[in-house]
């Protein structure tokens, strides 16, 4: 059986589906929910790790995003959050342009106590999807950004 052009399109539009109702689920889990979990296969594999510090191990990426979600909270302004700015998708993979917009309020990795400050980054997400879920994760973003407006400290070099 061959793969036709609107088969292909109907998975992209199926996956693009995935990643915004995952997006969405993140947004809430800034609030305390975990129905983002249900968008991740249990053996997610993070290529560049959510979280510093994340094991480099098949869904350790899911407790990346829960520590990542402990540690930032929604701000007052009308726009935050993880804000979908683009979806590009091709075969099995959506890449995806985000704003993500957040107030440090909770224990970091790079930073144990919250500074409540505010930050507003772009990042680019690589999502590879198997059977409907997120199976592996390739991520970049504005971390210098995100430290200067934090008031983290750069990480030194050993």
């Amino acid at each position: 059986m061959t793969t036709t052009a609107v088969d292909t399109q109907t998975v992209i539009t199926d996956n693009k589906t995935v990643i915004t109702a995952f997006i969405d689920a993140l947004n809430h889990g800034l609030e305390g929910g975990t129905d983002w979990v249900q968008y991740l296969s249990p053996q997610v594999i993070d290529h560049n790790k959510v979280i510093f510090g994340e094991e480099d191990t098949p869904g350790a990426a899911i407790e990346g995003f829960r520590q990542q979600l402990a540690a930032f909270s929604a701000t007052e302004e009308e726009q935050s959050g993880i804000l979908v700015q683009e979806l590009i998708g091709e075969d099995d993979r959506i890449v995806a342009r985000l704003r993500v917009i957040g107030r440090h309020t909770g224990s970091h990795a790079r930073m144990p106590q919250p500074t409540g400050r505010t930050c507003d980054v772009e990042q680019i997400w690589i999502f590879t999807l198997t059977d409907a879920r997120i199976s592996e994760i390739r991520a970049v973003s504005d971390r210098l950004g995100m430290f200067l407006q934090l008031g983290w400290d750069w990480p030194a070099v050993d």
